[in-house]
């Protein structure tokens, strides 16, 4: 009878949780038994397991062996447990250096040679295991840049198996495996430039006071007015992820198979753009077992566009009403939940009317008035209500093409951008707060703050008529304080809230 213990970590969102994996082989009828809330995929490891041990030539006696993942009621799926299940049954089975590989962690899927593929979520598996006072991890060499990426991890990269066993003083020979297939990174894009914009002198300033403040927008216009030409070139205008950004954000994309470490961790703000018929899944996040980061988790820190948006579904639309609110989504299945980090700016971009020629006196449209209401109807009060910038692009006329024909370069923009930010950054330290978006009217509306008698006495006033709710004033103040920021000043004056109510409310009505 033999028993050994290693180590390994099991994923629930991006949250990283030690698992114990214990092995036990016994005289009896001959069996591999694993237990632990295994799901198909880590259930399948016996069979993975079984064949890449005597492929490599090591003992596999027929005995009766059971595999123990604990905690044994936490939820574990995935093939990266296979690497610990086959040193703990080796280590079960008698290698002679056990306890040694009872103090490390373990992370790779095993082929039926004995080679060791590369998994998703590596990243946050090591720092988990890091955090938990385990800094020695085995990972699969397709996976070794990735876990360098935490500090105070002692990581060793495998090929084989029998590299593995071999250092824990197995007697076999370590055969040159061929190379795994490795998918070439992703070419690096340019990003697009702002100067390449035409017009649209409004719109573009309402885009700079996205970025310098973290806003999320809507734009409505006709087709070819360049709303999509704005949103993308908005991931360019923001200054570059902190440290402990950048570990979340290439957390979230490890976890969503996504990141090549290559270059390291993540440091500009992701871009994502949905296609409308993007289920509420795929968006948020979901799948069957153990659900996978969405589009919105995956844009955490930058951009989420969804073009066309009346044209998503309302369920789509509203399921990100709480993540723009908290900066996080939940997903609940039956046999847990799994947080995913989710603080990303939404740009909406939405035509008039389904034929999109609702502009200006609207002749050339074909649409009904019900048709038109029901469209933009789609895009819902309480979503609305958290978005801060709504704006009309106008379609690009000979004249204002002729005055927008030299806009400035994102670089110039993105500089003004990143010194609004400093300033944010200097007045909310000690807050856990980063922008103006993030932060709540009750600390904004505090005395403290230095808002003017003057601009709270307009934004009482529309208050009381109804031009805005209390959510939307508290939006306002948050595009003012922007405003400030982007004008150098300490404080808003009337000119910003002002402008600052212009950007909120379109054509005359908002909230």
């Amino acid at each position: 009878m033999g028993l050994a213990r290693t180590w390994s970590v099991a994923l629930v969102g991006v949250e990283g949780h030690l698992v114990q994996v214990e092995a036990h082989a016994a005289s009896g009828l001959p069996a591999f038994i694993l237990v632990g809330l295994p799901d198909a995929s880590l259930s399948e490891a016996r069979e993975r397991v079984r064949a890449a041990v005597t492929s490599c030539g090591l003992p596999w006696d027929a005995r009766r062996r059971t595999v123990n993942l604990s905690p044994a009621s936490l939820p574990k799926a995935g093939s990266a447990f296979d690497l610990a299940i086959a040193v703990a049954c080796l280590g079960a089975d008698g290698l002679p250096d056990a306890g040694r590989a009872g103090r490390a962690v373990h992370l790779g899927e095993l082929g039926l040679d004995g080679r060791v593929h590369p998994v998703r979520g590596v990243l946050p598996a090591v720092a988990a295991a890091v955090a938990a006072g385990r800094p020695d991890v085995v990972v699969p060499a397709g996976n070794l840049a990735e876990a360098r990426l935490v500090p105070g991890a002692r990581v060793r990269g495998v090929q084989h198996l029998t590299e593995l066993a071999r250092e824990y003083g197995a007697d076999v020979s370590v055969p040159v495996p061929e190379p795994l297939p490795v998918p070439a990174p992703p070419a690096a894009r340019t990003p697009p430039d702002l100067a390449e914009v035409i017009g649209q002198d409004e719109a573009r300033f309402a885009l700079e006071v996205a970025a310098a403040g973290g806003h999320h927008l809507l734009m409505v216009g006709p087709p070819g007015a360049g709303k999509t030409m704005l949103a993308a070139r908005l991931p360019g205008l923001l200054p570059d992820l902190e440290d402990a950004d950048a570990l979340e954000v290439t957390a979230i994309h490890s976890v969503a198979g996504t990141f090549d470490a290559g270059g390291g961790l993540l440091r500009r703000p992701p871009f994502e753009d949905p296609h409308h018929t993007a289920t509420a899944q795929a968006i948020v996040g979901g799948g069957s077992g153990v659900p996978r980061p969405g589009a919105a988790s995956r844009a955490h820190r930058g951009v989420l566009l969804l073009d066309e948006a009346p044209e998503f579904a309302r369920r789509v639309l509203d399921s990100l009403r709480q993540p723009l609110e908290h900066g996080e989504i939940v997903v609940h299945r039956a046999r847990g939940a799994a947080r995913y980090p989710a603080r990303f700016q939404l740009v909406l971009a939405a035509n008039p009317c389904p034929c999109g020629k609702a502009t200006g006196k609207g002749l050339a449209c074909t649409c009904t008035p019900l048709e038109r209401r029901r469209y933009l109807a789609r895009l819902s009060g309480p979503l609305l209500d958290r978005v801060d910038l709504q704006i009309d692009v106008p379609a690009v006329t000979r004249a204002s093409a002729a005055l927008g024909s030299e806009g400035e370069s994102s670089r110039v923009v993105s500089a003004r951008v990143a010194a609004a930010r400093a300033a944010q950054h200097r007045r909310l330290a000690g807050t856990p707060w980063q922008s103006n978006a993030e932060v709540p009217g009750a600390w904004l509306r505090a005395p403290e703050q230095g808002l003017g008698t003057r601009p709270r006495a307009v934004l009482e006033r529309a208050l009381d008529s109804g031009t805005l709710s209390l959510r939307g004033m508290d939006r306002v103040l948050k595009i003012a304080w922007t405003l400030a920021d982007l004008s150098e000043r300490p404080h808003p004056d009337l000119d910003d809230v002002g402008a600052a109510m212009s950007l909120r409310i379109r054509g005359g009505t908002g909230a």
